[in-house]
């Protein structure tokens, strides 16, 4: 065939909405007081989530923020509009990045046994941590020695979302206006601003009709879900931790393990599972084919990790060792290099869609008159504030000069280090994010090359490892082009979204700081009240220390992992899976999947989500059809809603109880 073949499964995306005709400024004082709301009760409980159970509370805090506002709106008797909606949406998830929450992270990853064992933590810059153990033993971000670290995740914050709302804007423009792209999957995230704004149109009218408001009624079953779930498994702890000296936990966290109980029969396998209900439901909202793929590649997994070790290859492994010795292990031995391998195949059938679906554009377009190509390729939507392709240009080139030049003075202007900034900005930056927007724009779907960043800097001469600690200009800000979609299709205006960031980005800053430092004065991080940062970050640091030791100039865990014939077996075992689906016409997002269940996901979560997936495809796809892809999203949005809802009060309860100083008397 010489078209790109989309999958049947994402066909059912495109047509679940339609651009408006008119578009509407969504920021205005609700923005603000919105921006206050998430900066002082949404933060601290996304921090403690996130170190509690290693899950973001992005979702909740979005729905939270937007359904409060909403209900005040009611009272008042006014109702917000859909770009309103939209940009409040917006503010929340944004707020969820958490820029200074990795200062927990680096205070945790000077003083890890991983780095210290590794002879990486000596090495380590000021200017990423101190590493005087009394600075650290103090606890406190506003000790003058944290003061550089402080103010370069201050730089790279801010220069990464100007650089991320340019020019992604200008590819936007070039998938969706230009190109005149699908993007299959921004109706998913849209789905749920639809839902609210009919909600309030509803409640306006004297009567409801039944197809009127349906998305309310799935997302307050989600939201029930929500509630009742999350006052199990993550109000329970962060409540009990203020009371009693160990937090009450009566659905493990994060996941129960079995491995060192069927070490005897599943050799090298990490075996265990994760009751977190939300992974159930999330396989329900993916497409099928991608669950299925990573529930193969997990069985695939099972099968060749025993035989890998009585071969020889799986050698470091012993039968004592947990699921994060085990997953380290044989990522050192063997999936380190052969993951490599697999994600080099996935980047060339990527780029090879992207050459295969533009030599068809090129064919149609020589059927068209050139009125035609001209009025299709540049038409924009009236009042959707756009601005000159020229200054995307402009400010991406300042932007990334100063990465450049900060980077420069910390590296101390090395020649090989300073090449591969400028290849990292103004060449590789930019093509990723053009081919990635393309195929977002075309099948929901992004490619990575993978160890590019890893490369250029061995390559580059450098010895030391104050090079990965640098703000290196490389990003991949295809992804994002998604998101302009999903603004289009709720009729907001893009300068909505471009103020709210203005406002947004210095609040998050301070607010993110402050409740990192508060949460890090109540106890060390990790430790007992936080199960998941204390079971799995060893493991991050761990992996990150077999790149980082690969420019120490000496025998080290990179080269130990890093083996060629692993690679090439990968990238051999990928081109073979792509091509076998596409010869019998089965969607390449099963090989996305099996890639994903091929040690490059936490495999406990594997299951639950496979198990999602088989309830709604052969059940509720069955019994409702095309509805199912309507109500699924809204229902994992409302259960990500109750879940984060009742996991904030529990934080804010725990806050409050350590916060109360005792007197001794």
């Amino acid at each position: 065939m010489s078209t790109l073949r989309y999958d049947k499964e994402l066909e059912q995306f495109r047509s679940l909405m339609e651009v408006p005709s008119t578009f509407e400024d969504g920021f205005s004082w609700t923005s603000l007081i919105g921006a206050l709301f998430i900066a002082l009760l949404m933060v601290p409980g996304a921090l403690y989530m996130r170190l509690l159970a290693g899950i973001g509370v992005g979702p909740a805090a979005q729905w939270v923020t937007v359904i409060l506002f909403i209900e005040v709106a009611r009272r008042a008797h006014t109702r917000l509009s859909r770009p309103e909606i939209f940009v409040l949406f917006y503010m929340a998830g944004a707020a969820m990045g958490l820029p200074m929450q990795g200062l927990l992270w680096r205070q945790f990853f000077v003083q890890s046994n991983a780095a210290i064992g590794q002879g990486v933590a000596e090495h380590m810059p000021y200017w990423y941590a101190p590493p005087d153990p009394e600075v650290l033993a103090q606890r406190s971000f506003f000790n003058p020695a944290w003061y550089p670290a402080v103010a370069l995740v201050a730089f790279h914050t801010i220069m990464g979302r100007i650089n991320a709302t340019f020019l992604s804007y200008g590819l936007f423009r070039m998938a969706s206006d230009i190109e005149k792209l699908p993007f299959p999957m921004a109706p998913v995230g849209a789905q749920g601003i639809m839902a609210l704004a009919e909600q309030q149109t509803e409640e306006s009218r004297e009567g409801r009709t039944r197809e009127g408001n349906w998305r309310w009624r799935v997302f307050s079953i989600g939201g029930v879900l929500g509630l009742s779930f999350g006052a199990i498994y993550m109000a329970l702890p962060a409540v009990s931790n203020a009371l009693f000296d160990e937090p009450i936990t009566i659905l493990p966290i994060p996941f129960v393990d079995w491995t060192p109980k069927t070490a005897g029969f599943l050799k090298a396998v990490a075996t265990g599972l994760s009751l977190n209900v939300g992974q159930f439901i999330f396989g329900m909202v993916l497409p099928f084919f991608a669950m299925l793929g990573s529930f193969i590649g997990l069985v695939l997994m099972t099968i060749a990790n025993p035989i890998l070790y009585d071969s020889g290859i799986l050698r470091s492994w012993r039968t004592t060792d947990d699921t994060v010795q085990t997953l380290f292990k044989n990522n050192v031995d063997f999936y380190f290099s052969f993951s490599i391998g697999i994600a080099l195949a996935i980047a060339i059938v990527g780029f090879w869609q992207i050459f295969r679906s533009l030599k068809k554009r090129r064919a149609d377009a020589q059927k068209k008159s050139a009125v035609r190509r001209e009025t299709e390729g540049f038409g924009v939507p009236e009042g959707r504030g756009d601005i000159k392709p020229f200054w995307t240009i402009v400010v991406y080139t300042l932007t990334t000069m100063c990465y450049i030049v900060i980077s420069g003075f910390l590296i101390d202007w090395h020649p090989g280090v300073m090449i591969a900034l400028f290849f990292f900005g103004f060449l590789y930056t930019p093509i990723i994010s053009y081919v990635t927007a393309r195929l977002e724009g075309m099948a929901g779907q992004t490619v990575q090359i993978p160890m590019v960043r890893e490369a250029a800097f061995i390559l580059s001469g450098y010895s030391g490892v104050k090079v990965w600690f640098l703000p290196v200009p490389i990003a991949d800000y295809g992804r994002r082009t998604v998101f302009y979609r999903q603004a289009e299709l709720t009729g907001t205006r893009f300068w909505s979204v471009w103020k709210a960031d203005l406002l947004l980005v210095p609040i998050i800053l301070i607010s993110s700081m402050v409740f990192a430092q508060f949460i890090w004065t109540l106890n060390p991080v990790p430790g007992p009240e936080y199960p998941y940062a204390q079971r799995m970050w060893e493991l991050k640091a761990a992996n990150q220390c077999i790149i980082y030791t690969s420019t120490l100039g000496r025998f080290s865990t990179f080269q130990r992992a890093f083996r060629w014939e692993y690679l090439a077996a990968g990238a051999g075992f990928g081109m073979v899976m792509f091509t076998v689906l596409w010869l019998i016409h089965l969607p390449v997002m099963l090989v996305y999947g099996l890639v994903r269940g091929l040690n490059q996901t936490l495999p406990h979560v594997v299951l639950p989500q496979f198990l999602g997936a088989l309830l709604g495809r052969f059940y509720f796809e069955r019994r409702m059809g095309l509805k199912w892809r309507q109500y699924i999203p809204v229902v994992a949005a409302g259960f990500s809603c109750g879940m984060g809802l009742v996991t904030v009060l529990g934080v804010g309860v725990n806050f409050l109880a350590k916060a109360v100083i005792k007197i001794p008397f």
